[in-house]
């Protein structure tokens, strides 16, 4: 079974230590790099190395960038790292970006994300630049409130889909799982957001309508349990063999750790991930987003940004 490698590097202050040295990089699960830290990511790259803390032990480890082949971007906004992106192809790394494009502007749950209409100009100057399945398109969660019901998110899901008519292979989405996750459940209810979770019956009634719609695109969901194949809908690898073999046909190295990767044993039971290894720290975004649960509430993120 294929893992991270681990190489030795000489650390800023000159000391020797041991680095991981991954194949693919996710950036990030954790945070919006691409949005917020697009110039210190590429300084990093050029300086060969960076740190991560874990999370849960607070503990800093070191990533080497010496043997990364491919790199997956998240983001809500990935307009600030596109004049950086050309950087990637000289040092012959590939990309894609899982695009979380949503629409809850009326609701107010994404603070300070964009407007929708810059946003979608924005996934199509990167396709145009970089081709089709170099961008990603998630709505992600779907969320229920008492202003949000199945109709009105298929009905924003239909709007955004046909401004991305040709832009786009996938739409990914998952159904916001808040009882799983406390602290965005106060956050919700300190904003007034009267949410509700999902029920089987609904997010079946959900996939009825998604496929009746026939966007002409894939449809999968992210790290859901539910098995929604009777209705077209896969379950996604976000972190995609498939998708990285196609973009990286001429990566002779890349192609060989792909064949027979391992599943990201780091992530949920019910994630497709294959292995990569995440760089970023949770609590640093500033979208606001109210249903975030990487975040837990956006005054201390943004006071990292000062």
């Amino acid at each position: 079974m294929k893992t991270h490698g681990h190489i030795e590097i000489l650390n800023e202050a000159g000391e020797r230590v041991k680095a991981l040295a991954p194949i693919i990089v996710s950036a990030s699960r954790a945070t919006d790099i691409p949005a917020f830290f697009a110039p210190w990511f590429f300084n990093r790259l050029d300086k060969g190395d960076c740190v991560w803390r874990n999370p849960y032990n607070g503990k800093d480890s070191y990533v080497s960038f010496a043997n990364t082949r491919f790199i997956v971007f998240w983001s809500k906004n990935p307009a600030p790292i596109i004049p950086y992106l050309p950087r990637l192809k000289e040092r012959g790394i590939g990309f894609y970006i899982q695009y979380t494009l949503n629409d809850y502007e009326c609701e107010g749950l994404e603070v300070n994300v964009p407007k929708l209409d810059a946003r979608i100009d924005t996934f199509k100057k990167i396709v145009d630049g970089y081709g089709l399945g170099s961008v990603v398109w998630r709505f992600d969660p779907m969320i229920l409130t008492d202003k949000i019901g199945i109709d009105e998110l298929l009905g924003k899901i239909q709007r955004i889909a046909s401004e991305l008519n040709g832009y786009t292979e996938k739409l990914v989405f998952s159904f916001a799982d808040i009882a799983g996750y406390k602290k965005v459940g106060v956050n919700l209810r300190n904003a007034g957001i009267n949410y509700r979770e999902w029920t089987e019956s609904e997010m079946r009634e959900f996939a009825t309508g998604l496929q009746d719609m026939n966007l002409n695109m894939q449809l999968a969901t992210c790290a859901e349990k539910i098995d929604l194949s009777r209705y077209g809908i896969e379950h996604n690898r976000c972190i995609d063999p498939d998708l990285i073999s196609r973009l990286a046909p001429d990566d002779p190295a890349l192609q060989m750790w792909l064949f027979g990767a391992a599943k990201d044993k780091g992530q949920r039971q019910a994630c497709g991930c294959i292995l990569s290894k995440d760089i970023g720290q949770y609590n640093t975004c500033t979208h606001g987003c109210l249903y975030c649960y990487a975040t837990n509430t956006p005054a201390p993120a943004r006071e990292k940004h000062l």
